[in-house]
């Protein structure tokens, strides 16, 4: 009976602890959507975060986190500024009529989209596995977590959109992979961030205790814009008193 206990108890620490990463994961695709997205000027997008469930699952099925979580124990459903992406970015320029300085404008507004969704996407596993590493004690860095590494942050799902978008990208595979590095080290900084990580972190925590399955746009979008502010109105506190 103690040992069905003990189990059951570490059963439980299972659970929070994957509540917790998938919390830490999908509070970060929410903050890349609304905070990147607006410090670039983009356009707001409407999205919700959608959460399965998890308080019926067991220590077992809690310890298949990985493999469950890229089948939907959580998702964030929008967000995207691209839904349907054209053939090539190429294709899209000999699509439109507009005169020349026109399609330029427009194709330049659609790499940077087609960028910060990418971006976007990078965000949630690396929020996870900051999450992890400050729990953990261990650094966050990008000789320990690099895109491969996402896999085991629940990103399989996020790298294979990444992918989907990188095959519309007029490049060979060598451009294509140094994009895909470079938009890595954007969502890594953002990330590391001290402003945009305590928003993450404030966000992930009311949806740890909200226990709700649905997190509203404007929720969210209050949360982060809240806990940005509070965040700058302390540091120029904290400078007015050292200043």
């Amino acid at each position: 009976m103690k040992r069905n206990k003990i189990i059951e108890a570490c059963g439980q620490d299972k659970l929070l602890e994957h509540k917790q990463r998938v919390a830490f994961h999908e509070a970060g695709h929410a903050a890349g959507i609304h905070l990147y997205n607006k410090a670039r000027s983009l356009p707001p997008v409407f999205f919700n975060i959608i959460l399965k469930d998890m308080d019926g699952m067991s220590g077992i099925d809690g310890m298949a986190y990985q493999s469950a979580y890229d089948g939907c124990i959580a998702r964030v459903e929008g967000g995207r500024l691209i839904e349907l992406l054209p053939p090539s970015i190429d294709s899209l320029m000999n699509g439109l009529t507009e005169r020349r300085d026109g399609r330029v404008q427009l194709v330049d507004d659609y790499r940077i989209a087609f960028e910060a969704d990418i971006i976007n996407l990078l965000i949630g596993p690396l929020a996870e596995a900051k999450h992890v590493a400050e729990t953990d004690d261990e650094p966050f860095n990008h000789k320990l977590v690099n895109l491969d590494a996402l896999k085991n942050y629940g990103g399989s799902s996020d790298l294979a959109l990444v992918n989907e978008y990188l095959q519309f990208f007029p490049a060979d595979k060598q451009q294509k992979d140094e994009k895909l590095d470079e938009l890595f080290t954007v969502a890594f900084n953002f990330i590391s961030n001290a402003a945009n990580w305590s928003a993450v972190a404030k966000l992930a925590d009311h949806i740890l205790g909200s226990n709700k399955n649905i997190t509203c746009c404007e929720e969210i979008v209050s949360i982060l814009d809240q806990s940005l502010d509070h965040f700058h109105h302390r540091r120029i506190k904290a400078r007015y008193r050292h200043g």
